[in-house]
């Protein structure tokens, strides 16, 4: 009997379905091994020998897949079908080899859906692991490494309060970075429109745009001013105007290829708000169920009998109409044939979303955008009629011109159309308009416009453009995205990727003293020369040799650097936006305090940046990195007064806060609040402030008790509270003008959830994410200090920024696995096997000790090593750099 090693439990289960007791399905939890995340894992000195260790959580399963081999002698290897998954199946060829000695047999299988003839078709063909694959993996992780734990303790020196580099991370933060420049270097145009509502002898009303005055066809900028939008509306109300023409062209749309990853990636961003991570995790457990192909793909061709198949259900479903004469085929874009595997597509294309019933809602959406997309790519073009309608005025002078479309078959579109980042509006339907006739107009306006900067990055957008530059690759994707976000270079607001202060300084230390290295061509051939290892084509000692060699020397170059040397380049390259013009047009860099000092970049002890006056310590001003000059300053800016006693907006270590007068003898700790989230500092004003510092607000008696009832906000937000009771409120806002009747609402819907959902009391599962493989529940908890998710008595932490919707199974169990690791093995130790008939019961109390014994020896737990070394695994990983 045969052992399948696959990387999930999920998978390993459908799998196990498909080919029966004739095979034992292991899952290995991903990776078995990994570098010790420590100095000397590579070694550049000893042609970058790798040292590898098998990581503390995963030991069980490698014992697990070798007691497995003690009575079976074939060992396949069916990881996922890319280079991440070669590199598995190799981890785990190297971590057995112990058990693969005496003829036992190994082999490596892929197959790009998981379904019963795929499996069974994969089953038929084993090969060997792919070195060239597994070379691609180790240059890759090798690079990583190097980049990390070279590049970051530098950050550390140089640049107090920065996290860590990345060889990829870096650059996608640079792209961020330089688009918020952007932003703020732009300065907004004015120009002007002219619309005119016009109407055909019938009383059909349509929109025309002036496009000619005075005889000459207009350019975006012609009409600057309000002025000379009024003498452009007067020119077109004086004159009688008639359609000159009238122009009708055919026109097609055909579909869209069907989904890769990063397409996916962009169209579950724009149409389902789900971020890269979260479409992934989606995706993944499509994959492991058997509901889709391999998710992680360069490639956007189909296999032709999937073709074939998506051609019977259109046909089936929409009729013979909906059928080109011809199937579609798509050219793959990938490169390198080792990402391009088949485009992602249902594995059944008859399995329509309604039909599929998925209990999971992001599953459910995310199947439904992949096999309407799917459906799409395979159905005939849709056919329109675009027309053009000019307008002018007998002399010539003044020209207007109306367009729009008609669907006369809407093909393709009758299932899917691609969402779009930018806001721009379809043509709208023309009435019918006949050349020569009178154009009756029923009002003329002009309308503003400002060019706007280039928006901000989206998670979709973002991929879009590391896509067009060549940077990562869909394995890479989601990781990138989330590691800038975890480390808090970048935040997210409003589905928009904004870089915070530390961001912006990593970035712009990177940029004087690393350039080459966050550059994006030379990031794109880096990846194109891992491209050229995984074909076989390049050694890939050569490539990290030749990397080395200039890096390690680049890094020497800043050991003399100091930290003053550093924060002077940082300043000026910053300046813009640390000393944004002021409107008196006074020197930006002039300290509002002292008046005569300069303002210089700083950082604190503590780590972190902020902007200081260079007369310190005479002069004690001081703001953050971020925001205008008025914003918050170490001394306070003046609010106002309340009874002579001065409000002051103040920074402090958890943020912007409001103050009632100043510390003294007698009152040490004068009245203060701190700014509920959302509130800006910049727009704070002294009533605002007021309302703050009067908090809690007494609501009165409740009418059942006469005891007092309070609006307050808290550490975990805005509430209500009666005796012992708190209820917590939707809005910030309604703390300030709840009244009675509703207190006592909010109260009394606390009460009717009864004991359970109170303070104290047992809270219900965000989310069931599965059984654990021992049985019972896997559970996503909402906790004090966070989510976790919960197995038995087994309490695991989720990782900072990661959601609770978006945890999958998988995650969970590994996160499980450590835990109960770390907690000495109490929830993995099987009961006591049970004695043996005649044997003696073990004794329930230990025997008295005699006097002058010896104390014995405390007896070491089995687990140990298990358990001591996670502790130390995670200490050093705080300050291990995060791989790209």
């Amino acid at each position: 009997m045969a052992v399948v090693v696959v990387e999930s439990p999920a998978k390993a289960k459908t799998i196990n379905k498909y080919l029966g007791s004739d095979y034992t399905v292991l899952a290995s939890y991903g990776h078995v091994r990994d570098l010790p995340p420590k100095d000397g894992s590579v070694d550049p000195e000893n042609e970058f020998d790798m040292k590898w260790e098998v990581a503390p959580e995963s030991r069980k399963h490698v014992r697990a897949i070798a007691e497995a081999l003690k009575t079976d002698d074939t060992l396949i290897l069916a990881t996922d079908p890319d280079r991440e998954g070669e590199a598995i199946s190799w981890h785990l060829k190297e971590a057995l080899a112990p058990s693969l000695k005496k003829g036992k047999k190994v082999s490596r299988v892929t197959f790009n859906a998981i379904t019963k003839s795929a499996v069974t078709e994969a089953m038929k063909a084993p090969r060997e692991v792919d070195d060239a694959l597994v070379e691609a993996y180790l240059a890759r992780r090798a690079l990583d490494y190097l980049v990390g734990f070279t590049l970051s303790p530098v950050l550390w020196r140089k640049l107090p309060g920065a996290k860590s580099a990345g060889r990829v991370q870096s650059v996608c933060l640079r792209l961020i970075v330089e688009r918020e420049m952007e932003i703020e270097a732009f300065r907004a145009r004015e120009y002007w429109t002219v619309t005119a509502t016009l109407a055909t002898p019938r009383g059909q009303e349509y929109q025309a745009r002036l496009t000619v005055l005075g005889g000459k066809k207009l350019d975006k900028f012609d009409i600057p001013t309000a002025e000379a939008a009024e003498l452009a509306v007067k020119a077109v109300t004086s004159r009688t105007l008639t359609v000159s023409g009238v122009e009708s062209k055919p026109a097609s749309r055909n579909p869209w290829p069907p989904f890769m990853t990063s397409t996916l990636q962009q169209e579950a961003s724009r149409k389902l708000g789900f971020g890269a991570k979260a479409t992934m995790s989606a995706a993944q457990r499509l994959y492991e169920a058997g509901h889709i192909t391999y998710m992680r793909t360069d490639g956007i061709d189909m296999a032709p009998e999937a073709v074939m198949a998506a051609r019977d259900e259109i046909r089936d479903r929409f009729g013979p109409g909906y059928v080109p004469d011809s199937p579609r085929m798509y050219k793959n874009k990938a490169k390198n044939a080792q990402e391009a595997h088949e485009c992602i597509r249902p594995t059944d294309m008859s399995a329509a979303p309604e039909k599929l019933r998925l209990a999971d809602p992001d599953q459910r959406r995310l199947y439904d955008l992949i096999w309407k997309r799917t459906i799409a790519s395979q159905m005939a073009a849709a056919r329109l009629e675009r027309t053009t309608v000019d307008i002018t005025s007998p002399d010539g002078q003044v020209g207007l011109r109306a367009t729009g479309q008609v669907v006369l078959f809407d093909g393709f579109l009758k299932v899917y159309d691609e969402g779009r980042d930018d806001d721009g509006e379809d043509e709208g339907r023309l009435p019918q308009i006949m050349q020569g006739e009178a154009a009756e107009k029923r009002g003329v306006l002009p309308e503003q416009h400002f060019t706007q900067p280039p928006p901000r990055y989206t998670e979709a957008t973002l991929v879009k453009r590391m896509e067009e530059l060549g940077i990562g690759r869909p394995s890479t994707y989601a990781s990138i995205i989330s590691t800038i976000q975890d480390r808090e270079y970048v935040r997210k607001d409003k589905n928009r990727l904004i870089p915070e202060d530390k961001g912006r300084l990593v970035t712009a230390f990177l940029a004087n003293f690393f350039r080459r290295y966050v550059e994006y061509d030379f990031t794109a051939d880096l990846e194109a020369q891992l491209d050229d290892v995984s074909a076989g084509e390049r050694d890939y000692k050569e490539v990290l040799a030749r990397f080395w060699r200039d890096f390690s020397a680049a890094v020497g170059e800043t050991s003399d650097l100091r930290i003053g040397e550093v924060l002077e380049k940082i300043d000026d390259f910053l300046a813009p936006h640390l000393y944004p013009p002021r409107p008196d047009g006074a020197d930006p860099r002039a300290c509002p305090t002292c008046g005569t000092g300069r303002l210089h970049l700083k950082t604190a002890r503590s780590g972190g940046a902020f902007i200081g006056c260079g007369n310190y310590p005479e002069c004690r001003y001081t703001r953050p990195i971020s925001g205008a000059e008025d914003a918050v300053t170490a001394d306070g800016r003046v609010l106002g007064e309340e009874d002579g006693v001065e409000i002051t907006l103040r920074a402090g270590r958890f943020g912007p806060y409001v103050q009632k007068g100043e510390a003294t003898a007698e009152s040490p700790k004068p009245p203060r609040a701190s700014l509920p989230k959302g509130w800006s500092p910049e727009s704070l004003t002294l009533e605002r402030a007021l309302m703050l510092l009067n908090l809690p607000r007494r609501i009165g008696p409740h009418p059942d008790d006469g005891e007092v009832i309070e609006a307050a906000i808290g550490r975990f937000g805005p509430y209500v509270k009666h005796g012992s009771t708190y209820a917590n409120l939707p809005d910030v806002e309604e703390v300030f003008t709840i009244g009675m009747n509703r207190a006592v609402e909010v109260l009394a819907e606390k009460a009717a959830r009864g004991p359970g959902k109170g303070r104290g009391a047992a809270a219900e599962p965000l989310r069931v994410l599965g059984d654990h493989p021992d049985g019972g529940p896997v559970v996503v908890m909402p906790g004090k200090y966070g989510p976790y998710v919960k197995w038995e008595k087994v309490n695991a932490t989720l990782p900072k920024g990661s959601a609770p919707e978006t945890v999958t199974l998988d995650e969970a169990l590994v996160l499980i696995a450590e835990k109960a690791g770390k907690a000495g093995g109490r929830k993995t130790a099987k009961k006591p096997a049970a004695k043996a008939a005649g044997e003696k019961p073990a004794k329930a109390k230990a025997a008295p000790k005699k006097a002058g014994a010896k104390k014995p020896a405390a007896k070491k737990p089995a687990t140990k090593t298990a358990a001591a070394k996670p502790a130390t695994r995670k200490a050093s990983a705080k300050a291990s750099p995060a791989k790209d």
